[in-house]
């Protein structure tokens, strides 16, 4: 026989207090002389060997129902001989959930993390016939059962999701314990069919409170053109993945030091609300931001990080006969314009260039249609002005095609184009947002002589008044194309000298600008991707000039080094192992630093809503026989029990059986126990 709590037999010391109060009934009775005696009545004479008889049978029905009622605690349980109790290899594997979300009150006292690590303990306090465990949070490797203690003892609260390592494990003969409180964001198909692959499993689901968790869910601008001291809009997307309403919840924004908001918000459960704020920078410096709330079910996504990274400046190049656009945008800082004829195109600011406007090229030569699709491919923009030269037709088609418009229709050439009104605009396009004040005023608009059509369907950007465009958006690759219809040579347009004319170049360029960093990352993330070049100066042979000029992650005194692929201006990084902690971090080469970055904790762990033991068993269901879910119980309670059960044939029921059996027998031998001599009186004097 063995027992699974055998601490409770300290308890057997109880039995003292029958036999203390046995021997106290053993006193010599003393005589005690009155002086009148009337009052005496008559008594019966019990014999007294009888007496000390009941007492030695009421002392060790009291002893022995003591001792049942002790060994009944302890859990024994009889060894089945020749049957392997703690799976083929006479030991067990146990996987305990330590992720983020383990924060969270459980039901009883402490966190969730504290009630898993119960659990876990109470597997190698529970059964001795256990020889070894192998816990998986810290690899494949057998221990015995004290330094599994250990081990568990110097466990953490991290970042990895320990359900992602179930499969690594080298023998599924062994049985599996996975205690966890089995997130829904954590559980799907795959997880489960890997589950079911494992052998013989037991889910250990660990309860948590419920209550209401407020964290960021992302973060973005309304223009990705941010400007030193002008207002750019931030969108702040909250959600609450608790279970239960949050009420007034305080949330606060940094620009570095400095806070420039501060709201209260109310999110039912599983619901989203968003926030803007007016934000702006001070210089071109990088910012570092950081979005606050304040709610305590669980500490690790109370802080969101974020960057925000002004714009940098907007290269602009025209490729034509001459330089209509110079003045328009040299006049401005944020743009870098350049000019280059048809016949002499400047490759190398091609390939830098975020706008290109092609205007009135006579002819579109092939080297010139490579550049520009080269230009889309990475984000960049083109503007197409067509001349109505018969002789370029040809190639400004092959242009067309190259680019994705498919077929274009030319006017016939006459000697005077005949001009129509362009419509007024539609306000609410996203194009010419904040070009139009509250109250759009009928105006004059600029008159046109279209020379050519599309097949392709655009955006519509600048219509006739007869409904034909005159200036669409198409997506091409990565960037946009804008097609003007008509010339802006006078005889064809008067669009060059109309008010429409600026704010229509600038939104050109302006959305031409392409900033490639996000505002935030996750940890979760399996890579990035970064522009370089401008900043940078990094080209695809620096690749090749070894390890230590490679790219790296730095924050603080942490230095990782990430797997890495540098194609062009454009580099990939691998998230490494052990990169866990949220913050910025700095990505540097050699002893340049390239930019900063902001990491977040996955969402996955700010969603609390777990599966019950019950909705646990249906998601495993019937056909998954080696899957077992269990109820720990209090500090192990339940484990050691299906231990014990698993074990052999458990007795405690046979003990508690004979406790009250004694208890019985006691209340016999009391009542009718009591034996008179016959005849034996005495009367009063």
């Amino acid at each position: 026989m063995q027992l699974v709590y055998p601490w409770f037999l300290a308890s057997l010391g109880a039995v003292a207090i029958p036999v203390v109060i046995h021997l106290l009934n053993l006193r010599r009775p003393q005589r005690v002389l009155f002086t009148n005696t009337s009052f005496i009545k008559e008594v019966e004479v019990t014999m007294v060997k009888h007496r000390r008889v009941q007492n030695l049978v009421l002392l060790l029905i009291r002893v022995l129902g003591i001792g049942a009622l002790v060994l009944a605690f302890s859990q024994p349980f009889i060894s089945q001989s020749g049957i392997a109790t703690t799976g083929s290899s006479g030991g067990i594997d146990v996987l305990v959930d330590n992720s983020l979300s383990t924060q969270r009150r459980g039901d009883l006292e402490g966190n969730i993390f504290e009630g898993v690590l119960a659990q876990a303990r109470g597997l190698a306090t529970g059964d001795k016939g256990i020889n070894d465990f192998k816990l998986l949070n810290t690899g494949n490797s057998l221990i015995s059962s004290s330094l599994y203690l250990d081990k568990l003892d110097g466990l953490s609260i991290g970042a990895r999701q320990p359900l992602s390592i179930i499969g690594s494990r080298d023998n599924d003969a062994r049985d599996l314990y996975i205690i966890s409180d089995f997130q829904r964001s954590a559980i799907n198909d795959e997880v489960i069919d890997r589950i079911d692959g494992q052998g013989k499993v037991i889910l250990v689901p660990i309860a948590g409170k419920p209550a209401a968790n407020v964290y960021v869910d992302s973060v973005w601008l309304n223009d990705a053109f941010v400007r030193p001291r002008t207002n750019v809009g931030l969108h702040v997307q909250l959600r609450n993945g608790g279970l239960l309403a949050a009420r007034d919840c305080p949330v606060k924004v940094f620009l570095g030091n400095r806070q420039v908001g501060a709201f209260r918000v109310d999110i039912a459960a599983g619901q989203v609300t968003t926030q803007v704020l007016q934000v702006q920078v001070q210089d071109d410096a990088m910012v570092l931001g950081r979005v606050v709330t304040e709610d305590a079910a669980v500490a690790f996504d109370n802080v969101f990080n974020f960057t925000l990274q002004p714009s940098g400046v907007i290269r602009v190049l025209e490729i034509g006969e001459e330089p209509v656009t110079r003045s328009l945008y040299e006049n401005e800082p944020l743009f870098a314009y350049s000019f280059s004829r048809a016949v002499n195109v400047d490759y190398a600011r091609l390939r830098e260039a975020d706008l290109v406007v092609v205007r009135e090229v006579r002819e579109v030569e092939a080297g010139l249609r490579d550049g520009l699709r080269a230009v889309l491919k990475r984000g960049g923009s083109v503007v197409v002005v067509p001349g109505n030269e018969p002789v370029g037709h040809r190639s400004y088609q092959l242009l067309f095609t190259d680019l994705g418009l498919g077929t274009v229709e030319w006017a016939q050439k006459t000697a005077a184009p005949e001009l129509r009104e362009v419509a007024m605009p539609n306000a609410r396009e996203p194009f010419f947002r904040e070009v139009f004040g509250a109250q759009q005023r009928a105006a004059t608009m600029p008159r046109i002589a279209p020379v050519l059509r599309w097949a392709r369907t655009g955006t519509d950007l600048l219509r006739l008044r007869d409904g034909d465009s005159y200036l669409a958006k198409f997506t091409s690759g990565a960037g946009q194309v804008y097609v003007f219809s008509a010339p802006f040579a006078r005889e064809y347009s008067d669009f060059v000298a109309h008010a429409l004319f600026v704010p229509v170049m600038y939104r050109m360029a302006m959305l031409s600008y392409r900033n490639e960093q996000l505002p935030a990352y996750r940890l979760s993330s399996n890579s990035i991707s970064l522009q370089l070049g401008r900043k940078s100066g990094t080209t695809l042979d620096d690749k090749r000039q070894g390890d230590e000029t490679g790219f790296r992650f730095v924050k603080d005194s942490l230095m990782l080094i990430p797997p890495q692929r540098v194609v062009g201006q454009e580099v990939q990084l691998e998230l490494p192992e052990g990169m866990d902690q949220a913050g910025f971090y700095q990505v540097k080469k050699g002893t340049s630093l390239i930019t900063t970055l902001a990491f977040n904790q996955s969402k996955q762990e700010s969603e609390l809503a777990c599966y019950s033991t019950d909705e646990l068993r249906a998601l495993i269901g019937p056909n998954r026989p080696n899957v077992q879910v269990l109820e720990g119980g209090v500090d192990g309670v339940g484990l050691a029990k299906y231990r014990a059960e698993q074990a052999g044939t458990p007795l405690w029921r046979y003990f508690v059986a004979l406790a009250l059996v004694c208890l019985l027998a006691e209340a016999v031998v009391v009542r009718f126990g009591a034996r008179r001599k016959p005849g034996a009186k005495l009367s009063a004097a």
